[in-house]
């Protein structure tokens, strides 16, 4: 067969030596509703005490939602908590802890939580120092529940 003047390469059924054309199909995976992530999130951080800011963001790296503190870097937020929550996956197999729930780095200003939200998304919640605990760590589950839906 030729494509363009050129002998196109095709498939070649081993036991016919005929040439054929094997259909492929592609599974589509249906859109993610980013307007509803961004107000997700929005509602999120407006509505919790002492949070600060939240991003979704991709297991490769990339913002895919945010409500972030204004002296923040999207892009290098998306990235570093992708790479904190694949880090800290490592980590919890290779010590035998099993699933990692979630990453907690705490510092003197406050909490940043890294949590899954799927195979397609990660969760980071920035919190103040005056937060409780318990509590933040519940909202993050609700705030999972809410989202993970929204990308499956």
């Amino acid at each position: 067969m030729f494509v363009n003047g050129k002998t196109a390469n095709l498939p070649i059924d081993s036991q016919t030596n005929d040439r054929q054309f094997l259909p492929t199909i592609i599974q589509e995976k249906p859109m993610i509703n980013i307007s509803m992530l961004q107000q997700v999130l929005q509602e999120f951080v407006s509505g919790t005490p002492n949070i600060q800011g939240a991003a979704l963001v991709s297991p490769d790296g990339l913002a895919l939602a945010s409500v972030l503190p204004a002296e923040m870097d999207e892009d290098r937020t998306a990235a570093m908590s992708a790479a904190m929550l694949s880090l800290g996956e490592r980590i919890g197999s290779e010590l035998v802890r099993g699933t990692i729930d979630r990453i907690v780095v705490e510092g003197e200003k406050g909490f940043g939580i890294v949590v899954s939200c799927g195979p397609d998304a990660v969760l980071l919640v920035l919190a103040n120092a005056a937060v409780k605990q318990g509590l933040l760590f519940l909202e993050v589950k609700r705030a999972v529940a809410q989202i993970a839906p929204l990308m499956a």
